[in-house]
């Protein structure tokens, strides 16, 4: 990120690389639709370039770039709320990705995914940026903005609510 900051072309090739596949994940569990992540993908690394004089030399580059993706999805997220719901003609919710790989995810994956729907969107984040992407409590804190003590709050709620969402189907002690 030093290199990227002091004008290395090559060394945003190599963030983007690095980065680009975890922060996709996140913003496709995030905004629930393949498409509008991939946008949201784009418009975070744009935001990378813009902000590159902005980052901070110690602050860790991906909780950095997952803060500005979160950012990203948050807004997107609230202007999909502001707009009215377009009607579907296959009666399928419009906000649910198609997701390729889902005929080969095991159901206890599939139980997973659908409790994660269930989380508000704060317990969502934590959980899924710690857990699913192997962020630091510190890192899921710069995320999203917020202290290392309510990123933990918000994680440990969130998987509380897991296993209470998922006790029924036997598979609270996954979370």
């Amino acid at each position: 990120m030093e290199q990227f900051c002091r004008g290395d072309e090559r060394a945003f090739e190599i963030l983007y690389a690095r980065h680009a596949p975890p922060v996709l994940a996140f913003l496709v569990r995030m905004v629930r639709d393949s498409a509008l992540a991939e946008d949201l993908l784009q418009t975070t690394f744009l935001s990378v370039v813009r902000a590159r004089r902005r980052y901070q030399p110690g602050t860790t580059v991906r909780g950095w770039v997952f803060a500005i993706a979160a950012n990203a999805g948050r807004d997107a997220l609230r202007r999909r709320r502001a707009r009215p719901d377009r009607l579907s003609t296959t009666g399928a919710p419009p906000d649910v990705p198609a997701q390729p790989e889902a005929a080969a995810d095991p159901p206890a994956e599939r139980a997973v995914r659908s409790a994660l729907m269930h989380l508000p969107i704060d317990q969502r984040e934590a959980v899924v940026l710690h857990k699913m992407h192997e962020l630091s409590f510190e890192e899921v804190a710069t995320a999203l903005g917020i202290t290392v003590g309510a990123a933990k709050v918000r994680a440990h709620r969130g998987y509380q609510r897991l296993r209470e969402l998922l006790a029924p189907l036997g598979l609270e002690g996954l979370p």
